[in-house]
């Protein structure tokens, strides 16, 4: 959908928490890309479904996508054949867009085919489960109580500039709507938010503590076998490592703009979200970067693969920082993941433009150190963003190596879907920039309760009693935040 964009800036800066809840807290169709509470860099980008925007599912059992009004829900939905993927490949028209061509009018990548700037200038917003894997790789896939992609169209946004410190108003003129209704709502917005305080903040407040029950797919002993389960498949030569993971099932119901401000709180990330598309709420802070592409070609990921916990004491903290750093499991670990994103990046590549700028450098969270290398390449003449996303899906920090037996056995452990989880979510834009984070650190919110997902990859050299500490300490921030119990880890709290 093309349209000329207009950008009306806003004369003083405003506390996203706080616009968010003041614009869209009761928006049925809602999204919020965070940078993070109390960000100086990156964007933050947040608004919510316009008359015009469509609102777009994906089915793998059935092979199709169904695309709805979001502004309209009068309007009957249609389903159409084929992947969102493909979807995406036709709407967004990005052929040969990593030579900086395609996109809109007003998008920029025409202006400039070097263009690696790289932020959000309107298109689409969403995730994509897991479950897509089934399609992009091949192997056997479960049946998802979520659509295995969802994904709104964006006409009208707030722009936060956290480097720059300033909001800028962003709305595209779409066909068929009044002229100047683009400039109408922008300006429109601007008056809006000058009504609020500029300090104006939300608290987090906490949930009530419940006695809930967290309901885990398997229990700390069918774990464990799972764990000396891929452990044998490992010996057998069926893969190098597998990312084992978990299922959480919580019992509660809270405000999904109250529980993703305590999850805010709590575990501040540079890519935190909050996605409510009507009775489904996705809340992540989530610390991995899944894949990012500028309009120019440039293609980036960031995969997370080794952990320790964080501990209160300072002299304690630097010890498990010092241990993870120098961890030949977990350094492995890492190593089989950078090589396996290389070789997922080298088939949609320019030709000896993939490298490393950045091995196994520890980033240290709230709850948890990590370390993270750096996988960065340029697209080759004639692919497009949305090539490189299908052919990086699902990310190998959360498959394991080599990916396809990875999936495959993994698919037959684990005996559920994944959902939401370990898939992606952020943006796909019309001028060909993405920029998707993995579906970690997550709660799912449905009138089911509360999903949560966690694990971690498992090699020659794990430890099972390791491996469940590991799930739990990944776990515990998100429990606390639903005000259910947190599982008590090897040393009785979710920190060391």
């Amino acid at each position: 959908m093309t349209g000329s964009i207009h950008r009306v800036p806003l004369p003083e800066w405003r506390d996203p928490a706080s616009v968010f809840a003041a614009l869209y807290r009761t928006s049925p169709y809602a999204f919020w890309l965070d940078a993070g509470e109390g960000a100086r860099t990156g964007h933050s980008y947040l608004g919510s479904a316009s008359p015009a925007s469509r609102f777009v599912t994906a089915s793998v059992p059935d092979g199709t996508v169904t695309v709805s009004a979001a502004g309209r829900p009068a309007v009957p939905a249609q389903t159409l054949p084929g992947t969102v993927f493909e979807f995406l490949h036709d709407d967004l028209d990005l052929r040969g867009a990593g030579a900086g061509a395609g996109g809109d009018p007003g998008d920029g990548p025409g202006d400039d085919p070097d263009d690696d700037a790289g932020d959000f200038r309107l298109g689409w917003v969403g995730w994509l489960g897991y479950e897509l894997g089934a399609q992009t790789v091949g192997t056997p896939a479960h049946v998802s109580r979520y659509p295995d992609a969802a994904l709104l169209e964006v006409h009208r946004m707030l722009d936060f500039d956290h480097t720059a410190g300033t909001v800028t108003a962003v709305a595209r003129q779409c066909p068929g709507e009044p002229p100047g209704a683009a400039r109408a709502w922008a300006t429109g917005t601007r008056r809006a938010l000058a009504e609020l305080p500029a300090r104006a903040s939300v608290p987090a407040e906490p949930l009530p503590a419940r006695a809930v029950p967290a309901r885990w797919r398997h229990d700390d002993d069918r774990y464990a076998d799972l764990v000396h389960r891929c452990q044998a498949s490992i010996r057998d030569g069926d893969a190098y490592q597998l990312c084992l993971t978990n299922e959480i099932l919580v019992d509660v119901h809270p405000d999904p703009v109250q529980a993703y401000l305590l999850l805010r709180t709590g575990s501040p990330s540079h890519h935190g979200g909050l996605l409510r598309f009507g009775d489904t709420a996705l809340l992540s802070a989530s610390p991995e970067q899944f894949l990012a592409v500028t309009p120019g070609g440039r293609i980036t990921t960031k995969p997370i693969k080794g952990t320790r916990a964080r501990s209160r004491r300072p002299a304690r903290d630097r010890a498990l920082r010092a241990e993870l750093e120098a961890s030949v499991k977990e350094r492995a670990e890492n190593l089989m993941i950078v090589d396996l994103m290389r070789n997922d990046l080298g088939r949609i590549a320019e030709l000896g433009s993939v490298s490393v700028p950045s091995l196994l450098a520890v980033e240290s969270y709230a709850h948890v150190h990590q370390l993270v290398s750096t996988v960065e390449a340029r697209l080759a003449p004639g692919v497009s963003a949305v090539d490189a996303v299908a052919s990086c899906f699902p990310a190998g920090s959360m498959t394991g190596a080599p990916k396809i037996s990875a999936m495959t056995l993994l698919g037959a452990l684990e005996e559920g879907p994944r959902g939401i989880y370990a898939g992606a979510f952020g943006y796909l834009g019309r001028d060909g920039a993405v920029d998707l984070a993995m579906v970690i650190r997550s709660i799912v919110l449905d009138p089911s309760g509360a999903s949560i997902g966690t694990g971690g990859g498992i090699t020659a050299l794990s430890d099972a009693g390791e491996e469940i500490e590991e799930t739990r300490i990944k776990a515990a921030a998100l429990l606390a935040v639903l005000g259910a119990r947190p599982p008590r880890t090897a040393t009785g709290q979710g920190q060391v």
